[in-house]
C-alpha cells in the first residue's frame, strides 16, 4: 500500500495543530504545570497568554496552510522560531528538561518541510 506525501503532510499537520491548540489552551488557563515550567525558565507568568496566542496562531496557520500554502509556510517558520526560543529559554537557565520543546520543534520542522515538498516554496 502506497501512502502519498500529501497524506502524510495532512495527517502530521492535523496532529501537530491539535497538540499546539492543546498547549495554547493550557497557556490560556494558566495551567499549573505550564506555570511551573515558566517559573523554572524565568519567563514571567504574564507572558503565558501571549505565548498561548502564538501557539494558537501557529496551529490555525498550519491548518490553513493545507489550502493556502504560504500561510502554512509562514506558520511553520514562526513555530520553528518559537520552539528555538523555548529551547534557548531552557538552556539559558541550565534547565535540561527540554524533551517537550525538542519534540515540538521536530514536529514543526517536519510539517514545514513536508509542506514545502507538497506545495513547493510558494
Amino acid at each position: 500500500m502506497e501512502v502519498s506525501v500529501f497524506a502524510v503532510y495532512v495527517v502530521l499537520t492535523v496532529l501537530t495543530a491539535a497538540v499546539l491548540a492543546y498547549g495554547a489552551c493550557l497557556d490560556f488557563v494558566r495551567h499549573p504545570s505550564i506555570a511551573a515550567i515558566a517559573d523554572r525558565v524565568s519567563v514571567p507568568r504574564t507572558w503565558m497568554v501571549p505565548l498561548g496566542a502564538c501557539l494558537a496562531a501557529g496551529s490555525a496557520g498550519l491548518l490553513a496552510g493545507i489550502a493556502v500554502p504560504w500561510i502554512g509556510t509562514a506558520a511553520g517558520v514562526g513555530l520553528v522560531l518559537y520552539f528555538l526560543g523555548a529551547l534557548g529559554a531552557h538552556l539559558r537557565v541550565g534547565d535540561l528538561r527540554i524533551g517537550g520543546a525538542l519534540v515540538l520543534l521536530a514536529l514543526s520542522v517536519a510539517v514545514l518541510l513536508l509542506g514545502i515538498a507538497v506545495h513547493g516554496a510558494e
